[in-house]
This record gives structure tokens, sequence and C-alpha cells, in this order.
């Protein structure tokens, strides 16, 4: 079956970076578009960074220049790499890949927290 496993997150002051992954199985992973989103508390599920099988990424407008999404198909692995991390970065962050027709899959999400 479908598995999307996230691992990278923690605690980092403002101006640090983390590395996120996102281990995937169960679906041919170079295939499909691979998307990370966010949700802070009390706040909507947010796309962050999407990166087509090509390999064209989009940003969401509030990370561009600071986080950079990649993926290696060798190792069905994606990677959101997060640069000069702020407070309001914090939030627990998921991988997400649709399957055709429409089959939306979440892994567990991990938590991302920027604070001094």
């Amino acid at each position: 079956q479908v598995q999307l496993v996230e691992s990278g997150g923690g605690l980092v002051q403002p101006g640090g970076s983390l590395r996120l992954s996102c281990a995937a199985s169960g679906f041919i992973f170079s295939i499909y578009a691979m998307s990370w989103y966010r949700q802070a508390p009390g706040q909507q599920r947010e796309l962050v960074a999407r990166i087509f099988s090509g390999g064209t990424t989009n940003y969401a407008d509030s990370v561009k220049g600071r986080f950079t999404i990649s993926r290696d198909n060798a190792k069905n692995t994606l990677y959101l790499q997060m640069n000069s991390l702020k407070p309001e970065d914090t939030g627990v962050y998921s991988c997400n890949v649709v399957l055709w027709p429409s089959e939306n899959y979440w892994g567990q999400g991990t938590q991302v927290t920027v604070s001094s």
C-alpha cells in the first residue's frame, strides 16, 4: 500500500536550517508530482512546494528563495531544504501525492518549530 513517512523536523532558532525527508513506497515514485504542505496552529493547511516528475518546481511566495524542494527517484525520497527559517514557518509539514485519477495520500507529518 502507499506509504509516505516524513522525518527531519525539530526545534530550530530563527535563521537556522532544517532538511525534511519523505520516504515513499507503494507506487511508482518517479512518475508523480510530489508536494510539501504545512499547517500552523489554528490555520488551514497550505502548499509550500511542489516538484513535478520532470523536475519543475513551484513554491509558495512566502518561502521562495529560502526553501528548496528536491527528489531522489533512485531512493524514492522527497526532500525539503529549509534555510533562513522564521517563526512563521512553524507548523506540521506533510508530504503529499495524488495518484491517478484522484487518490490523495498524506504522510503523518513532522513538526517544525522555529523559536528562540
